[in-house]
């Protein structure tokens, strides 16, 4: 009697837990069904929705969007174009001529077409821009992950290499490393790379310290987990933001840079159509001849400013707690 009694509990109790399994699944099913209705967005579907909610982005997207249209498709779209070796030919007979509708930004002091060299110039800066952030990125996010995750006299020293070229304004040090390699749009790209370094190994640097010490990443190491994998695998993604927005306005940075160092003879050389090249050659003909400065440089405001806002609306989409 004592016995039955016994087992008629057991089996009460085993029912009573598989119901609450049951019950556990019947919930679990529902949350994963309402998640599917609801779009089952990700984190980063959440931040394209905002983003594309955020009206200062769009325009910053619609700005960039057109340059980089006119970059792609500047030889069915320019009236004039360069030949095989990059060389523009000379109008002498229509130098210096107003904007008109035949030339709609004006003529240069050769009779180049100014809009057909600002076209060709959006490749140029779209290139330095692009470039030179991902050779930042690369090399900056390397070495922050290394200094991070290591620590002791690795970070240190990192770092302090990191302080010392933060300590320069970032035009005068790649002016100066110009200057050491030589002058050239290849140069004055790397050069704008280098300068970009710290930035991008400080925001990689805080990311690995905050991360490193978090329960998953104690877990993984308690699991034997090797330590490339778990900063590769698992610390690294959580650095994808804040490099996406530093690297929207490292470019805007990066193409400002580029314009400096063409516009002082440094960079980009004849007959190459860049930007700051352009401002710079036609600096002499500022009073007589407005238009050849003025749209080079109205191209280069414009064409950051849409890096900038697209930086700012990839910084509250991210990170909305940042947005006030």
């Amino acid at each position: 009697m004592p016995g039955s009694i016994r087992a008629s509990g057991i089996n009460e109790e085993v029912g009573s837990v598989e119901e609450s399994i049951g019950q556990v699944k019947v919930t679990t099913a529902f949350s994963e069904e309402l998640w599917r209705r609801r779009g089952a967005r990700s984190p980063w579907a959440e931040a394209l929705r905002r983003l594309m909610r955020n009206k200062l982005a769009l325009v910053g997207i619609a700005i960039i969007g057109t340059v980089v249209f006119v970059a792609l498709f500047a030889p069915v779209l320019a009236q004039q174009h360069p030949d095989k070796n990059g060389i523009w030919k000379a109008f002498p007979k229509e130098n210096k001529l107003p904007p008109s509708l035949a030339h709609p930004m004006g003529t240069d002091d050769l009779g180049r077409d100014m809009l057909s060299l600002i076209m060709y110039g959006a490749r140029i800066s779209l290139l330095v821009g692009v470039f030179s952030v991902s050779l930042a990125i690369v090399i900056g996010s390397t070495l922050g992950a290394i200094a991070g995750y290591l620590g002791g006299a690795v970070d240190n020293l990192i770092m302090r290499l990191m302080d010392v070229m933060l300590a320069f304004p970032t035009i005068l040090l790649a002016l100066a490393i110009v200057v050491v390699i030589g002058p050239g749009l290849f140069n004055a790209m790397v050069a704008v790379g280098i300068v970009s370094i710290p930035t991008y190994a400080r925001i990689t640097r805080s990311t690995v310290l905050g991360e490193s010490n978090k329960d998953y990443v104690l877990a993984a190491s308690a699991l034997g987990v090797r330590k490339r994998h778990i900063l590769l695998r698992h610390i690294m993604p959580n650095a994808l933001s804040p490099i996406i927005v530093s690297a929207s306005l490292g470019i805007a940075t990066a193409i400002l840079d580029a314009a400096g160092l063409g516009f002082l003879g440094l960079g980009a050389q004849p007959p190459t159509p860049e930007w700051g090249l352009l401002l710079g050659r036609n600096k002499s003909h500022m009073f007589t001849s407005p238009w050849m400065v003025f749209f080079p440089g109205v191209s280069i405001m414009f064409l950051v400013l849409g890096f900038n806002l697209l930086g700012d609306g990839l910084r509250d989409a991210l990170d909305p707690r940042l947005r006030h």
